[in-house]
């Protein structure tokens, strides 16, 4: 054990505490509020209903208190408990390439990691999704489900993997240009390919059939100028009876999908706004804006690695043996996460700012009122707690709390309201 050994404990259990803290917070707000619905939804929301989703919070808000205590010491079986070490030395025990063997390694701590998890998954959904009415998948489904997506882990990530190990072997001091180079290729190759060739995989997308509110969303799209390769309706009812909509992919391959519940559940005026709403994301470049952040953040985290993978004590603070490149990336896949944990207040601020401008273009293209009604809908509908405790949802949501979003867009509707622009269709 060194200095960085401290170091990496220290940040490990602070952020856990922190996050067990901030779910006791998030818990007691619930709790506290739970009998009474707030104004800004007394007439849309019934008590029964606001207490549904203060049980459901509350339900998985023990599920994750589980979660992070097990992810934490399951960092600490495969770091300094020895876990990498004893992988690594199976893997070299191989008559293998090296190649390979480091890309075993990596692999095998994804597939480790992921087949531990999978009591949590089950639980989360034939427990807690099943006792609050969401959950409609089947056990043969998700069994499926879970076979294909292992399967296509192994088929993305392993040349993924192999390519960036081989790149650090054979690229000199200045692989991690070339790996950032590689990763972003596979970022823009998968967000492009997602929607026609591994959403299918999962999901039945069928073109929207309604011809009056096909026709109504293409005058949205037609105004806003925007160009997309269709509009589906995905049949999100097979596994869930949680609603949303989405937009994927980019260029001529952008699709717009509603899950059938969603376009079950809102009104043709609702579905517009939402589709607005999502609309301004792209048209305020907000997904262009992510992902440059996001290739900044990785270009700067792959620089890191290649000068702590020249530094012995970062193997040594984490207890691993071998030095190898394969080990150096393990390593700083599985710790970065817990030398990050107080930047995520920073990233969730700018999602909300994000969903903020989303929302004014909602009100100015389609209908703040029918943009309310339809998130009040979705919130009833999803048992979304109207009620967080303001410091968790700070540190966590990515969207605005409920009544901030709310009050917000009463706001855009009355000034609108006020300069006399119409506010129906």
């Amino acid at each position: 054990m060194n200095d960085f050994t401290w170091l990496f404990l220290f940040l490990l259990a602070g952020g856990l505490l922190l996050e067990l803290w901030l779910l006791r917070r998030q818990a007691h707000s619930v709790s506290v509020h739970r009998d009474q619905v707030p104004d800004a939804f007394a007439e849309k929301i019934s008590l029964e209903q606001h207490r549904k989703a203060a049980s459901y919070t509350l339900a998985n808000i023990r599920m994750e208190t589980i979660r992070l205590v097990f992810g934490a010491l399951l960092l600490l079986a495969f770091t300094l408990g020895g876990g990498l070490n004893w992988l690594d030395a199976w893997w070299q025990g191989l008559d293998i390439k090296p190649l390979w063997q480091g890309t075993g390694l990596l692999l095998s701590v994804l597939a480790i990691s992921t087949l531990l998890e999978l009591p949590l998954n089950v639980w989360r959904i034939f427990v807690i999704e099943e006792k609050f009415g969401f959950n409609r998948t089947t056990v043969r489904r998700f069994i499926t489900d879970q076979l294909l997506q292992l399967t296509l882990m192994l088929a993305i990530t392993t040349p993924l993997v192999a390519s960036i190990l081989w790149l650090m072997e054979k690229a000199g001091e200045s692989w991690w240009l070339g790996a950032w180079l590689v990763w972003m290729a596979f970022t823009l190759f998968f967000t492009w390919a997602y929607p026609s060739v591994i959403a299918p995989l999962f999901n039945k997308f069928s073109p929207l059939q309604d011809l009056s509110l096909k026709e109504r969303l293409e005058d949205l799209l037609l105004r806003c100028g925007f160009n997309s390769n269709g509009m589906f309706v995905m049949d999100g009812s097979r596994r869930s009876s949680h609603g949303n909509a989405y937009f994927s992919g980019f260029g001529k391959n952008k699709r717009i999908v509603f899950f059938d519940t969603l376009l079950q559940s809102l009104e043709a005026d609702e579905i517009e706004a939402v589709l607005a709403h999502e609309l301004g994301h792209f048209k305020r470049r907000h997904v262009l804006k992510m992902m440059l952040t996001m290739g900044v953040i990785s270009l700067l985290g792959l620089a890191l690695l290649g000068w702590l993978m020249q530094q012995a004590w970062f193997f040594e603070g984490l207890g691993a043996h071998n030095h190898s490149h394969a080990m150096a990336l393990a390593l700083f896949l599985l710790v970065i996460p817990t030398f990050t944990t107080f930047f995520t207040p920073i990233f969730s601020s700018l999602s909300r700012k994000h969903e903020f401008e989303a929302d004014n273009y909602a009100a100015q293209q389609s209908s703040a009122a029918a943009l309310i009604s339809g998130l009040v809908k979705m919130y009833r509908d999803n048992a979304s707690t109207l009620t967080p405790d303001p410091l968790y949802s700070a540190f966590h949501h990515s969207h605005p709390p409920a009544t901030v979003r709310i009050a917000h867009l009463l706001t855009r509707r009355s000034s609108r309201s006020g300069s006399g622009r119409r506010e129906g269709h």
